[in-house]
């Protein structure tokens, strides 16, 4: 998995760094199409207010559902252009790194005899150098195998909850199709969400390897940043909002299972989705 992932951000040795990348196209063509369907669940939720005046309460619920499922979508849209440019980032990151590599053989050092080896301070923050290349933290370990199948898992979710709002158009009093299209399309977001943390987190993975590679083509003592506390924040905060996201998603079986009231409970749960993707 690892070194399948490894050919979708990294180029192959040797590869021209000057040649495009289609990903930001991509990128921004699905965040079009996210904002277009954005505008057209806009437009649905207006006509639905008009049928609420005129007296037509449940034609406007079955405009509201599949709405709600067309919206969440184009958010998952455009999560998912966004996972796309920061994919094409990768791969130039990368294209930059082989650059420097062979444009500066002549500068390759003999030796580095002034920087200390082991721990380090810098006007960066803590750092420690050596000779060889650090190996890579677990946390960038886990973001390199995991921003894909987050990735993918989360969009499936997204669209599977679409498919059930269209369903939930058909039978809006319908508190089980309800709770399926809520649960699943923002346990999709929040998935999506953590792919796109992992991306994140694989970028700067791919900054500390790529760094430490071009100082050790050079001859030069590998010097590395130690993760920060803010970094130890961001994977914490991640973590607890994949959780927050799975919580929500397994209440709202409960709902769909059948419960004293579902109103109430619709009630909190909407809030505690929103938390999940604000973590």
């Amino acid at each position: 998995m690892t070194t399948r992932l490894k050919g979708l951000t990294r180029p192959v040795e040797g590869s021209n760094h000057e040649s495009p990348t289609t990903h930001r196209r991509i990128g921004f063509t699905l965040a079009v199409v996210g904002l277009a369907l954005g505008a057209i669940s806009l437009i649905a939720n207006l006509v639905a207010a008009d049928l609420v005046g005129d007296g037509e309460a449940s034609l406007a619920d079955q405009t509201l559902a599949w709405s709600f499922g067309l919206n969440t979508a184009g958010f998952g849209t455009i999560k998912l252009g966004i996972a796309i440019v920061l994919v094409g980032i990768l791969v130039r990151l990368w294209q930059r790194v082989e650059s420097v590599k062979r444009s500066l053989p002549e500068l390759k050092a003999k030796a580095d005899p002034k920087i200390e080896i082991g721990a380090i301070s810098t006007p960066f923050g803590p750092a420690s150098s050596g000779k060889e290349i650090p190996g890579p933290l677990a946390i960038h370990t886990m973001a390199k195998r995991m921003w894909a199948p987050m990735l993918a898992m989360g969009y499936m979710a997204v669209i599977a909850g679409l498919i059930t709002s269209l369903l939930w158009a058909g039978d809006p009093a319908n508190v089980a199709l309800a709770s399926w299209t809520q649960g699943l399309q923002f346990l999709g977001e929040g998935l999506l969400l953590a792919g796109i943390s992992f991306l994140l987190g694989t970028i700067l993975a791919s900054l500390r390897e790529g760094g430490g590679e071009v100082q050790a083509a050079l001859g030069l003592t590998v010097k590395t940043l130690d993760m920060p506390k803010t970094a130890k924040l961001f994977v914490g905060l991640m973590a607890l909002g994949v959780m927050v996201s799975m919580l929500q998603f397994v209440l709202y079986l409960v709902v769909a299972n059948g419960v004293d009231n579902a109103a109430a409970w619709f009630a909190w749960l909407g809030p505690l989705r929103e938390v999940g993707l604000g973590l």
